[in-house]
Order: C-alpha cells, then structure tokens, then sequence
C-alpha cells in the first residue's frame, strides 16, 4: 500500500515502489491514460496505473504505442504518454518517437530496462537505450534511484510541454522501478513560455508587410501547439492577409473563412512577394524557403528554430502569438484587393475542377472519386487521419478541415505506419468525434495487426483502403527515371477487407466507383471499426501528373 500525506502546500510526500511514484506524476500532469505493450520490465508502472485509475490502453506492436500518444497529444494540446517494455520494446519505438521529434509533438515515451544491479552481466534484453533513443528527443535518461523518479518525470514531462516541444525519454531499470522508497512528488511543473518579443523585429516585419503588394501568410504546427489561432486570425482579418496552412497548422483558420486558401497555394508561392511563414521550418515541405522572388520572414517558436538555409528579408523568435498580436497593431496598411480577388478565383475555379473528379463515376476508381465520398460524409469536427504514400498525397490537398486537430499526418519524416495508432490516440483524446482514416495498401502492411486493438477497444473508425497494389509513389517515378520499376508491386487486390472481418471488425470490398457511398455509409453504421477496401486504377500517377492542384 502506498502513503500519501501533505509535506507542503505544494508537494506531497509519498511511500511506495517506483510504478507509483511514477504514476503521481503523471496524474500531476493530467495524464490519463497510458499506451503500452505488455512487458514484464514495467510492470510496476502498470499497478500503479490500475491503483489509482489511469487507463492503459494495450496495442500489437510499440510503435503503434506511441503513435497513439502523439495522436492523443494532437488532439488534445496535452502530454501523450506511452510505455514499453526494455530492449526490442524500445528499439520497436523509435521510428514513431521520430516522428514526434519532427513533429515537436508533446510526448513522453518511458521504457523499462534491465537490472542496475547486474547490468553488463547478459539480462534479457539488456540494452543501454539512451544513445540510440537521445538524437531523436528533446531529452532522454535514466533514472538510477527510485527517490528520483518523480523528480525527473516531473521536470521531463514540463520540458516536453515547453517551446520547442518534442518527445522525452526515460528508462527505468528493473530493480529501481519495482523499489520502494519515500519520495516526495512535486507539483506539476509550469511549461516554459519562449521568450518575450523583440520590438525592433516586430517592427521590421511589419514594415515589410504593409509594403507588400502580394503577401501570404504560411503557418504550421507550432502555431497549433501554443494555441495562437485567434492572434493568427486577428493579424490576417487586420492586414487583409491570405493564410496557407500545413501539418498541424491545418484548421487554425477555417478552410470557409474567406482568407484560407488550399487549392490556390501554388499560385499564391508561385506569384507572392512577401512570405511570412510562422510556425514551420523551412524545409522540402516549403521548397526550402525560396519562393520565386518573394522576400521571406520567418517567425519561430524559439531562436535556434530560425532557418539558416534560406536568405531571410526578416525574422523573430518568441511567443508566436504574442508576435503575430504585436504585428496585428502595426500594420497600418491592408493587402491590396486585387490580390486577394486573383487568389478567390483560382480557389473557386480549382475547387469546381476537384467537384468534377469527386463525381466521376468512371472506372477503374480514381482516388479524388474517393475522398469526393469522403467529403460528403465529414462533420465540422470529424478528425481526417492520413496513413501512406500516394493515396494520401491527394489528402492535404482535397480535405477541408475546419477546426485545429482535426487532420492527423505523418509530418515531414514521412513515416508510414502511423494509421492504426493515430486512430486510437484519437479516439481515445475525442470520443465523440467522427473517425475517418484515408490508409494506403502499402502503409496498410505496417499496422495490420493493430486492427485487432482497434476492435478490442471498439475504437468507431471508419477505414478506407486506397488499394492499388503496389507502392505508388515509387512505382512511376522509377518507371519515369529507368524506364521499368522493380520492388513496387504489392499483392493483387489484396482483400485487406476479409483481415477486418477476420479480427472481429466490419469489413467490405468496393470495386465500382458507384459503390462507395452505401459501403461508407455502412461501415459508418457499424459498431467499432470497420474497413472499406477500394480497388483503385493501378496507373493512376497522382500528384506527378494531376490537373487537381
């Protein structure tokens, strides 16, 4: 039994073994429920977890784990946390804990690990986790001692949720976890804010703003993370600004509000003078920050995230809120309409091109056929989740998103293998939210298991294979570069709909463009998960050739 009793007004004294100490910490933070694998080196962490009502949310594989953490701190702006067992349950971890890296996504991975008292004797699955684990996270130790378990949770927790944000790591060995001590547990500690604005920087971007003759604004996911959407939406409504968005930065402005632009992107780059981009690096994602002759400004959450790739007219790095709400105040001068009006008019043109190809019951089915059907079918607040290569390269393009956290992405690592752990973070953060995953037959392969944890926890997603047979992205472009591909094709029409059925979820196959709206529609009615397998035009060379964007 454990012992709780008041050593302060702010911290509290507590007996017991290191599962529970543990597990006051991350009630500290407001964490309540943990994503795992079942491994013997934590289970500590688990009675702690059962004792005092934190979920454990159990999956096929720890990647899965942690994706559903990230998923989980997506939706939620809070701390994801996952747990795996030591040696392989780590190592099985570290493609999804990279993508939280590249993400800066608020999670905390804590890995078990073999016996302090006999490290370097051969346990099982002894392996020192921390140089593999530490280039990928914003921190990662080990914690040697039970009586500094909540300590270093509590300061690994708080820095996780601090700008930049990013994965933390801890392992705990086998003896240490299961010790008992009397420790005290401190009170949740307060994320760190960036730094205050620098004047003369805001004052530079604004000049260079209200001298634009064609500006844009590019915002990404640390504008999500610090929850700037309203200041964002004041410095556009004020300045007359167009606003794109990408990975997590999708939502902050409506895709209906008359500012937002999707289809028009490539015009807006191609032709804007002035590119303030807030909140995202400047990577392939955003051609590396050239845009034709536009002057770029870079706005980041802290200054080491300010490009040094790209020739700068101007930036700032700090509380991106507190900027974009200082900039909104000194811009004197909107953009000029006529900028606005040419980028209204290819939205408008592009979007009744998409409605064509939404429509087209032609087959074989092409993909905007089904994100058409998907279209017809979203609420304000479902939640669009994004798992593969060429199928779901049409999702950023053709999917409106209305509310922040509502579109889940791998990010720029681009790792596959993210669908089934995203669905059930999501679920778990949103309950009441429509669930939709768009999941190529190619990233299908990584995940499949993990419909079986799915239905287990009758997680209502509604999964809609793009089934090509074969890896899309690599097959044409090879075809282009060599004139043949090789290592491309995947299993003919696999029946990815019967793998459902067999793991006790919904599960049908489509292969007439005028099918899929009576099949989502009944895989929406199920209970728990259910799978629509679309066979799709093999051929089909989206997005290198496409008229769509």
């Amino acid at each position: 039994m454990s012992e709780l009793e008041m050593d302060s007004e702010t911290a509290t004294m507590m007996e017991g073994h290191g599962g529970l100490l543990a597990t006051e910490v991350l009630l500290n933070h407001g964490v309540e429920v943990v994503f795992t694998l079942s491994g013997g080196h934590i289970f500590p962490l688990y009675d702690g977890c059962v004792k005092r009502d934190v979920r454990l949310v159990d999956v096929r594989h720890e990647q899965t784990a942690v994706f559903a953490a990230e998923a989980y701190a997506k939706v939620t702006r809070r701390l994801g946390v996952a747990a795996v067992t030591a040696g392989p349950g780590v190592t099985n971890a570290v493609s999804a804990l990279t993508t939280a890296h590249f993400n800066g996504s608020p999670i905390a991975v804590l890995g078990g690990r073999a016996p302090e008292a006999r490290w370097g004797q051969g346990s099982l699955q002894e392996l020192d986790h921390v140089p593999i684990v530490k280039p990928v996270s914003k921190e990662a130790v080990t914690i040697r001692q039970t009586v500094d378990i909540p300590a270093e949770l509590d300061r690994l927790f708080t820095s996780a949720q601090s700008p930049h944000r990013g994965p933390v790591f801890a392992d705990v060995p086998f003896d240490t976890f299961f010790g008992s001590t009397r420790a005290v547990i401190p009170p949740a500690g307060a994320p760190g804010a960036a730094a205050d604005l620098d004047e003369a920087e805001v004052s530079g971007i604004a000049g260079l703003i209200g001298a634009a003759e064609r500006p844009v604004l590019m915002v990404g996911s640390d504008v999500y993370w610090e929850g700037a959407e309203e200041a964002l939406c004041g410095l556009a409504e004020s300045a007359g600004l167009p606003v794109l968005m990408n990975g997590m930065g999708r939502g902050v402005v409506g895709v209906d509000h008359e500012l937002a632009f999707s289809r028009a992107r490539g015009l807006a780059l191609k032709e804007t003078d002035l590119v303030v981009v807030t909140g995202v690096p400047l990577d392939f994602r955003l051609g590396f920050g050239r845009f034709a002759k536009a002057r770029v400004v870079h706005i980041m959450d802290r200054p080491e995230r300010v490009a040094t790739n790209a020739p700068l007219a101007a930036s700032a790095s700090g509380r991106i809120a507190s900027i974009l709400r200082a900039l909104a105040g000194r811009i004197a001068r909107r953009a000029p309409q006529p900028w606005l009006d040419k980028l209204q008019e290819r939205e408008a043109a592009v979007r009744n091109t998409q409605e064509e190809a939404f429509g087209s019951d032609t087959n074989p089915i092409q993909p905007p056929r089904i994100y058409g059907a998907l279209c017809e079918r979203l609420d304000r607040d479902s939640i669009v989740i994004g798992d593969g290569g060429d199928f779901v390269s049409y999702a950023g393009k053709l999917v409106d998103v209305h509310q922040p956290g509502r579109f889940l992405e791998p990010g720029p690592y681009g790792c596959l293998g993210t669908g089934a752990g995203y669905a059930l973070g999501a679920h778990f953060a949103s309950p009441e939210s429509r669930l939709f995953l768009m999941l190529g037959d190619g990233a299908a392969g990584f995940s499949m298991g993990d419909l079986d944890t799915l239905v287990r926890f009758e997680v209502p997603v509604t999964i809609i294979v793009g089934n090509n047979s074969c890896w899309g992205l690599e097959k044409h472009p090879m075809k282009q570069f060599f004139g043949y591909h090789v290592a491309a094709e995947l299993g003919e029409e696999t029946r990815y709909d019967q793998v459902m059925q067999a793991l006790g979820g919904y599960g049908e196959l489509v292969s007439e463009a005028r099918e899929l709206g009576p099949a989502l529609d009944r895989a929406m009615e199920s209970r728990g998960p259910a799978l629509v397998n679309v066979i799709t035009d093999p051929e089909d060379a989206y997005p290198r050739s496409s008229n769509l964007a």
